[in-house]
């Protein structure tokens, strides 16, 4: 049977399709339902006048399936949270640097970043009017301060502030990345500046919470090393805070990250644990009916301890569909089962849809599914460990097939060791996990014996130096690959067709393949020829100067660096694999840029310049100058100015303040981003 003829199939596409265009038109919440509702009175009449044969009526298909794409909409207009008359964002009618006293509610903890603690909080009230809404809350760091819970409350006074975009082009757009998450304002606060108040209720965010860190202390007097209790916390609790920088690049250049985040693979190997625990209730009256329902909470109490994750949440859904079909002697189609379960997940949660850990879940599991019993099939080892290991491999190499070109454009790299990572561990992997939910099991109730725990502590430290090993063969590590979102299309259309002809082998699948061989020289081709004219870019970056000059074949760039700053610094790379330049040149920093017809003269911390020679065009202030900017200014009238992100902040105030009263445009790059002149 083909795919799209599955009915849930085709109305979940739509649905999907629905969210997309929703997202692109943002229509509002009252035009959204009148849309939906005459889409669905009109079905209606379409199923009355069809009566039983409503399923042969073209008319009824394409109006249920347009009613679909319409509910899709609707979806995300009803959870656009800032529609919403009580929504904390409609109540701030001041200035944006008002004032107002916040009462708020911990709802996760975050990864700290360099300066600051951060958090995601519920606002419940502001100016003691009573609010909905999510806020990121970022504190100070402070090595004296107590702890912030989940579940915690308190109140203080302070501004809310708008999350930044990004200042460079071709960065991660947090600002984005939060709005999916229905964050879109930002406090920033010091400790002492909150005042802790009892909060009663409790969440069931904070009652996970609560059982996280209660797993946690119970585990504590068994000595584990910090790494091994970081990714203890990752592989059955669900929380990555904890990991270090350095191992968790370890995994992700090992090809194994997605061992750390809680995906179908440990809800699977989960389920499967559960289901042979529980397989004696089937011998009782209704044992099947309880054994699925005991299933079912299990697998989504660990959701809720795992922190309701869009890749938790979407494991977790299918399982609960396959538990119940598995349990009912009902046969079940993985394609049906997982159409069913991103239909209900995008009906609670649409956003998730553009979560990257969802869209790499659910393409890695459709590419195993349609892509490995071919693949299975091409060798039949007699023995049963070959058998094993060759069908990790033929899963891990369908996974990839599926997740590649979406990975390639969100991380820019390819560990083509990803097969070595995953023939070790996956195997392991059910071993690892039951054998921590009894290590777990066994400490909260304190009868845990010391060696267990050890040889536990073993078992993760060496699969971290068997990770870090493989991490270590750069050679086998490509990097910085540039992949657009043209890319994306063009690869998933010529590994289709691929996949097409390794199943089919007949004309028409050869035909379509070579076309796509086609449309993937085409598009490397117009990639190649489409590359950026003279460019000159002043980047924002903090406390330094980076200036970066592109044309057709590289990007020459200057700053003033240190060896530290310069070594981690990704603000070039990125750029570079955005505008496909793969030559990267390092020159000095120049007193004057000539660019065509205009010119750009830097002025620095010296604060000596010349121009009785020449009129610049551009002035770029960096290093904070003790100059008389007004004074400059007349003498050479100049058409902008532009403050990198090297100056004093009270310096940058001064002039802009000058710039604005003698009329000449001021671009501040730590508010306005980086600054571009295409010539």
């Amino acid at each position: 049977m083909e795919l799209l003829n599955f009915n849930i199939i085709k109305l979940t596409t739509c649905l999907v399709l629905g969210i997309l265009i929703g997202n692109f038109i943002r229509p509002t919440l009252t035009v959204s339902f009148y849309l939906t509702s005459l889409l669905l009175t009109l079905l209606f009449v379409f199923l009355l006048l069809s009566k039983k044969q409503f399923k042969k009526t073209v008319g009824f298909g394409v109006v249920g399936l347009v009613a679909t794409i319409s509910i899709g909409i609707l979806t995300i207009s009803f959870h656009n949270q800032k529609s919403f008359s009580n929504h904390y964002t409609q109540k701030l009618t001041g200035p944006s640097s008002s004032l107002n006293l916040i009462k708020f509610r911990v709802r996760e903890v975050l990864k700290s970043g360099r300066y600051y603690d951060k958090y995601i909080i519920d606002i419940i009230s502001v100016n003691n009017e009573n609010v909905t809404g999510k806020s990121l809350l970022n504190i100070e760091k402070d090595s004296l301060a107590k702890p912030i819970y989940v579940d915690d409350v308190y109140i203080t006074k302070t501004e809310f502030k708008d999350l930044i975009p990004p200042l460079n082009p071709y960065q991660f757009d947090y600002k984005k990345h939060l709005e999916k998450e229905y964050i879109y304002q930002q406090l920033f606060i010091h400790q002492h500046a909150l005042f802790k108040i009892d909060g009663k209720d409790k969440t069931l965010l904070g009652i996970a919470n609560n059982i996280r860190q209660y797993i946690n202390k119970k585990l504590k007097p068994y000595n584990f090393q910090s790494n091994e209790i970081a990714i203890i916390n990752a592989l059955l609790l669900g929380q990555r805070q904890d990991i270090t920088k350095t191992v968790y690049n370890s995994y992700t250049n090992a090809g194994a990250i997605h061992i750390l985040a809680v995906s179908g693979l440990h809800v699977g190997i989960i389920l499967l644990i559960l289901n042979f625990i529980f397989k004696p209730l089937e011998q009782f009256r209704y044992g099947k009916l309880i054994k699925t329902i005991i299933l079912v909470c299990f697998l989504w109490c660990f959701a809720l301890i795992a922190g309701l994750s869009a890749s938790v949440t979407r494991a977790v859904t299918m399982f609960s569909i396959v538990a119940i079909a598995m349990n009912i002697n009902r046969p079940t189609n993985i394609y049906n089962t997982l159409a069913i379960s991103i239909l209900v997940i995008l009906l609670f949660k649409p956003l998730f849809l553009f979560d990257v850990g969802f869209q790499l879940s659910y393409l890695a599991v459709f590419a195993i599914v349609t892509i490995d019993p071919y693949l299975y099939k091409l060798w039949q080892p007699k023995t049963w460990v070959l058998d094993k290991l060759w069908h990790t491999f033929t899963i891990t190499l369908s996974a990839q097939f599926g997740i590649l070109p979406i990975s390639l454009y969100y991380f820019h790299q390819f560990p083509s060791l990803f097969f070595v990572s995953n023939l070790v561990i996956i195997p392991l992997l059910g071993i690892i996990l039951g054998l921590g939910i009894l290590v777990i099991t066994l400490a909260v109730f304190n009868i845990l014996p010391p060696f267990v725990a050890e040889f536990y502590g073993c078992i993760i430290d060496s699969m971290n130096s068997f990770v870090n090993w493989v991490s270590q063969q750069e050679s086998f590590l490509f990097k910085d690959i540039p992949f657009s979102l043209l890319h994306i299309f063009v690869s998933y259309l010529f590994i289709i067709t691929l996949i097409r002809f390794f199943i089919k082998k007949n004309y028409n699948a050869l035909k379509l393949l070579l076309v796509a061989v086609l449309i993937v020289q085409f598009t490397l081709l117009y990639t190649k020829h489409s590359k950026p004219f003279n460019t000159f870019i002043i980047f924002h970056q903090s406390r330094h100067s980076l200036i970066g000059q592109t044309n057709p074949k590289k990007i020459i760039i200057a700053h003033d660096f240190d060896s530290l700053t310069s070594s981690e610094n990704r603000l070039i790379k990125d750029y570079a694999m955005g505008r496909h330049i793969n030559t990267i040149e390092e020159t000095l920093l120049k007193p004057v840029y000539q660019l065509n017809q205009e010119k750009l003269m830097i002025v620095d911390s010296s604060g000596i310049y010349n121009v009785k020679s020449f009129r610049p065009d551009y002035i770029l202030l960096r290093q904070s100058p003790k100059i008389n900017l007004k004074r400059l200014i007349d003498s050479i009238k100049p058409k902008e100015i532009i403050a990198d992100g090297s100056n004093y902040k009270s310096y940058v105030e001064r002039w802009s303040k000058i710039c604005k009263d003698g009329r000449i445009p001021f671009h501040q790059t730590s508010k306005k981003g980086a600054y571009i002149i295409k010539y």
